[in-house]
């Protein structure tokens, strides 16, 4: 029971995202926000994931209440939506409440998965996050006519987010029993700094992927139809390794990592010089089953093996990766929009590879612990 509940957690809780991250950036131009004003307001809610680990070094304590808030404060934030889309300051002060409630939420949800599940099953859960991102691409594409019916499917999937989200607090007794401030005074970022560069470059390549892969596509003449193919492509992909990957996480991690990014380099080379190849570009989508099914479960395998304190490692991978790197990617992206979108994506890629070339005692690595 407690796997199909967590399945159809990640089920709802990446259509949501599916529905935010492919179709809300072009809803937005239509509605007369400028390429800028969108890369503004996407970076919004990775920025929130970035900032809300620190609070638990000192001030928040990542229990059952703390949960129930988040999830009701999210349910209410999306609502809101209707009312706030049409002014960019009310906009953003609703993805930062939202943005803050949802860095908890995941981050909650996928400690007691790990604990539960353990590592073997774990992808096999997480896999329906990836069919639901892909369903909601596919099925979307054909009903996209308006904003309200964006918003009334994202609603739909908070809404059943926050009831699997409901049902899964009672699993959690991971927290009622640990001295933190012993635990949260050892943790340091410093001790691996090229480890989490490289976690925020990456993610900040990803920028130009997440928040203008869709815009970038219809300016070149491929329609949203197409594009929601490509998008599920890209996910299938995800799925299947997902599901095959425990042989390959048996290897050495960092060299996992690597080749990761170093193909999700070649990824963005790839749409930057064929940005209208269709041929090509769903050649180039079928890397995410690296860039990011693989990578994520390595780079959270690798964070088990480095720190004592695995579930802060975790907040703050989501807080410095897809928090603060999902920020700057969505500002970036913004802010450079144009014909060379992924080529800056691809060079800031290559740098994050290049970054972990500075690590020391990689033999911590060589196995999952």
């Amino acid at each position: 029971m407690i796997f199909f509940k967590l399945s159809a957690f990640y089920f709802f809780y990446f259509a949501a995202l599916g529905v935010y991250v492919i179709f809300l950036p072009q809803i937005l131009v239509d509605i007369g926000y400028s390429k800028f004003d969108v890369g503004m307001l996407l970076a919004i809610a990775p920025l929130m994931r970035f900032a809300v680990p620190f609070l638990f070094l000192k001030y928040l304590r990542l229990d059952k209440n703390l949960l129930k808030i988040s999830v009701i404060i999210s349910l209410i934030s999306s609502i809101l939506f209707y009312k706030t889309i049409f002014n960019f300051y009310a906009f953003a002060l609703n993805n930062i409440v939202l943005g803050v409630c949802l860095s908890i939420v995941l981050p909650y949800i996928e400690t007691i998965a790990i604990r539960v599940l353990g590592k073997s099953k774990y992808g096999k859960s997480r896999l329906y996050g990836s069919i639901g991102f892909m369903l909601i691409a596919l099925v979307l594409a054909n009903f996209l006519s308006s904003v309200n019916i964006v918003i009334n499917y994202y609603l739909a999937m908070i809404f059943f987010t926050a009831i699997f989200s409901f049902l899964l607090i009672k699993y959690d007794i991971s927290y009622d029993n640990i001295d933190n401030t012993n635990k949260k005074s050892s943790f340091s970022l410093m001790k691996y700094w090229p480890f989490w560069v490289s976690l925020f470059l990456m993610q900040v390549g990803f920028g130009a992927y997440y928040n203008f892969f869709t815009v970038y596509e219809l300016e070149y003449n491929i329609s949203i139809e197409m594009t929601s193919y490509l998008w599920s492509f890209g996910v299938i992909c995800e799925i299947l390794i997902l599901y095959f990957q425990a042989p390959l996480l048996k290897n050495n991690l960092l060299t996992i990592i690597k080749f990761c990014i170093f193909i999700t380099s070649i990824r963005w080379f790839l749409l930057y010089i064929f940005p209208n190849n269709l041929y090509i570009t769903f050649f180039s989508q079928s890397f995410h089953a690296f860039s990011f099914a693989l990578y994520h479960s390595a780079i959270l395998l690798a964070l088990y093996s480095l720190y004592k304190d695995k579930k802060l490692a975790q907040q703050f991978m989501f807080g410095v990766a897809y928090g603060l790197g999902g920020f700057m990617g969505a500002f970036i992206s913004g802010w450079f929009y144009g014909k060379n979108l992924f080529l800056y994506a691809s060079g800031i890629t290559f740098l994050a590879f290049i970054t972990l070339f500075f690590l020391k005692n990689r033999r911590k690595y060589k196995k999952n612990r």
